[in-house]
């Protein structure tokens, strides 16, 4: 994007999509009421320089169209996250009026996923601010509609985090603070709930002079009575006995990678371990790890649809973080239950009775549960079925040892394709637009890549994108190391932001490690020179870098002349190190 001019004008045709905005009215919108006189012209030059944004990044089709008297955005083939959430709210609303709780509280949760922080928040034109507050509005209502459903549900426990935090953050919504006073009670937290009540109140007489609404003092003389039964939490469900129960045929999985090659050696493996079992054997798992952006999802998919038969009774998928957050083992379950057709007013409340609800809608069945990004094996190990006719699929980049103590698990360390397989996904990706390439060209591409195939995704996508430029072209943008992360990093799933998850999730000393480290010249490194360069003791270097090994981000290449371990750097990682912190 360009400047403040171009985020205003895109910002007011994306507010009212495929409806026509005049001239007048983004000129009005653009400058606050004091246009220039070349505020027209300066209009189109907005226009024209976004078309070519919008091309530039593959859309071939006319998005934004000249239509007397102004413009439209039109929003063909395209989604936008406040169309899309409205969409969503709404159908939470009419799930909620049908009595399918747990249905409306998913649909709101995500519609609430779309938000990655304030509105608009890089365009400052006036008309901006007034739309900042519709919008947030709109959201702090689905919020309160979420956590109201979930009320319902009887997940006062789980939401007096959220609810805390909501509270503080927005102190003078009564109907929030009314939530949570409701979610402390039923947990057993009366006193609290007084407390938060009397908080409120000196908040609303200092802030507001008057005091709380006739709501929430009708609900703080209910938790003083303590004996309503108009503030008992719902009856917690039972799990329905298998007769009673039905069972729906999951298929869950997304489409497999397109340009997935090679890991021959690594689907033999898992067809091994994880097919043929009997329902008595040990619970298969195949646990797939490796360095971000390394194919770890690729491969699951891959041979999760190539499995799929031998598993008849379905299959079962979630990317256990959402937003970059990891799932709570009870979403998930409630997902998954959900999935395997378990009426959703029969869904246990505690996460353990789902568990167990779920092991017993998977007995003796055979289904293929694939759980990607994993953060630890607390996350899993609810999710793990009980029958060894069922099969699991995990991939995650490190805290996930103690998975290989629980069940039979296969453990699948992903490496970078080889040269020839690099260049066959790079053909692959650009659909053999390559094949007069000089293949030398394009082993320098695959090695500038670091042979990883979340790169190699990105470079094929930009010469597909950019189809004036040839293999030369990204190569030479490639080989300036300041400019080669940023040329392969495009989009909110692109390599450097995989590479950020990563680093964040890092603690704090081994965080410092792996920038410090990133500042070595050569990619590969003894222990002595570590420790150096980390100003510390070598046993003290020694357990930093191991915890980096552990996560994926170095590899051990061998031993030096004493005996002691070298390792590696991924060029693209040492980078990214070098920058952070």
């Amino acid at each position: 994007m360009g400047g403040p001019r171009q985020r205003a004008v895109l910002a007011a045709l994306l507010l009212s999509p495929d409806q026509v905005v005049s001239v007048d009215s983004l000129i009005e919108q653009v400058w606050s009421g004091s246009p220039p006189s070349t505020g027209r012209t300066q209009v189109a030059i907005c226009v024209a320089a976004l078309r070519k944004v919008f091309r530039a990044a593959g859309c071939e089709q006319t998005v934004i169209a000249t239509v007397t008297p102004g413009y439209v955005f039109r929003s063909d083939s395209h989604t936008l996250d406040t169309v899309t959430f409205a969409r969503l709210v709404r159908a939470g609303e009419e799930q909620a009026r049908r009595g399918r709780l747990a249905e409306a509280a998913d649909l709101m949760r995500d519609a609430l996923g779309l938000w990655r922080g304030p509105a608009l928040s890089d365009v400052t034109s006036n008309f901006a601010e007034v739309e900042v507050m519709r919008l947030d509005e709109e959201r702090m209502h689905a919020i309160e509609r979420q956590m109201a459903l979930r009320l319902e549900l009887g997940e006062h426990d789980a939401l007096l985090g959220e609810l805390t935090a909501l509270v503080q953050a927005r102190p003078l919504r009564d109907r929030m603070r009314a939530y949570l006073m409701l979610a402390q009670y039923r947990s057993g937290r009366r006193a609290e709930a007084l407390e938060t009540f009397r908080e409120g109140s000196q908040i609303s007489v200092e802030e507001l002079g008057i005091g709380l609404s006739t709501e929430l003092q009708e609900l703080h003389q209910l938790i003083l009575q303590d004996e309503s039964l108009d503030l008992a939490a719902p009856a917690p469900a039972t799990a329905p006995s298998s007769q009673e129960d039905s069972w729906s045929t999951p298929a869950q999985l997304p489409p497999g990678i397109h340009g997935f090659v090679g890991r021959a050696t690594e689907l033999a493996a898992l067809d091994q371990a994880l097919l043929g079992r009997t329902e008595h054997a040990p619970l298969p798992v195949g646990c797939i790890t490796g360095s971000p952006g390394i194919g770890k999802t690729g491969l699951a998919l891959s041979w999760a649809h190539r499995a799929a038969s031998h598993f008849p009774d379905g299959q079962l998928f979630i990317d256990l973080q959402e937003n970059g957050l990891p799932l709570h083992p009870r979403e998930v379950l409630h997902r998954f239950l959900r999935a395997l057709g378990t009426p959703a007013d029969r869904i246990p409340v505690g996460v353990e009775e789902c568990a167990a609800l779920y092991r017993s809608k998977l007995d003796g069945r055979r289904v293929l549960i694939t759980l990607d990004n994993a953060v630890s094996f607390a996350q899993v190990r609810l999710l793990l079925p009980g029958s060894g006719k069922c099969g699991v699929l995990v991939t995650g980049r490190d805290g996930l040892n103690d998975l290989l103590e629980s069940s039979d698990t296969l453990r699948v360390r992903l490496g970078a394709l080889s040269s020839d397989e690099s260049v066959s996904m790079l053909r692959s990706i650009t659909r053999d637009s390559l094949t007069a390439t000089d293949p030398e060209t394009l082993r320098t591409l695959a090695a500038l890549c670091d042979h990883i195939p979340l790169a190699l995704r990105a470079a094929g996508i930009r010469l597909q994108s950019r189809q004036h430029w040839s293999a030369d072209d990204l190569v030479a943008r490639l080989r300036d190391p300041e400019q080669r992360l940023a040329e392969l990093s495009h989009g909110e799933n692109s390599l450097r932001s995989r590479f950020d998850r990563c680093f964040q999730n890092l603690s704090t000393r081994v965080a410092a490690a792996y920038h410090r480290l990133g500042s070595i010249d050569t990619p590969e490194f003894d222990l002595t020179t570590g420790a150096k360069t980390l100003s510390t003791t070598s046993a003290e270097a020694e357990d930093l870098i191991e915890r980096l090994v552990d996560a994926h981000l170095l590899e051990v290449v061998g031993r030096d002349a004493w005996g002691g371990f070298r390792y590696r750097w991924k060029e693209l990682l040492r980078f990214h190190a070098r920058a952070a912190g």
